[in-house]
């Protein structure tokens, strides 16, 4: 996965992760969370705030 698969690792996050609230976390977490899954494999120096949000806010979608 990359950075730009917002819904593929927002499906993991949601499987892996599902006692977190995405409402509440930090983007440093986020970024932790993101870089410590299996299938991730981008450069995590790839990652902004632009791409944290858009994970974020897909998460706080698809979570509801």
């Amino acid at each position: 996965m990359l950075w730009t698969d917002i819904y593929d690792i927002v499906d993991e996050l949601i499987e892996k992760h599902s006692e977190i609230d995405p409402e509440k976390i930090l983007f440093v977490d986020l970024r932790n969370l993101v870089l410590s899954l299996e299938s991730f494999s981008d450069d995590p120096n790839k990652s902004n705030e632009k791409i944290l949000e858009a994970i974020q806010s897909t998460w706080i979608e698809e979570k509801d």
